[in-house]
């Protein structure tokens, strides 16, 4: 796990539909975001993080589902985010380039 940035923690866990992911380099800016979004989706039974220590740069995140697996509940949920921020950045930069040429005319 030394240079990956996700791994799934006890990975012989037989039941695909709960995993628990550790993100390395990532904390409550993620965990609280992914969390909320793959809580919305209607089989997901549990989702939470943890940061396990301070002095860690880890993010633990589990999911636990009803009939999906935690990686596919994952993959979404991470598709869903990218789909939400590009939205967001897109939204941002129209409004500043709308304010910039509002404040040309003025």
């Amino acid at each position: 796990m030394e240079n990956r940035r996700l791994a799934v923690a006890r990975e012989e866990e037989q039941d695909d539909r709960m995993k628990t992911f550790i993100f390395k380099g990532e904390g409550h800016t993620l965990g609280n975001a992914i969390r909320t979004i793959i809580l919305k989706n209607p089989d997901v039974i549990f989702c939470g993080y943890t940061i396990p220590h301070p002095s860690e740069n880890k993010l633990h995140l589990r999911i636990e589902t009803k009939s999906i697996s935690a990686v596919d509940a994952l993959r979404e949920g991470l598709e869903q985010l990218q789909n939400l921020s590009d939205h967001i950045l897109k939204t941002f930069e129209t409004a500043v380039v709308d304010y910039k040429s509002n404040q040309m005319e003025v």
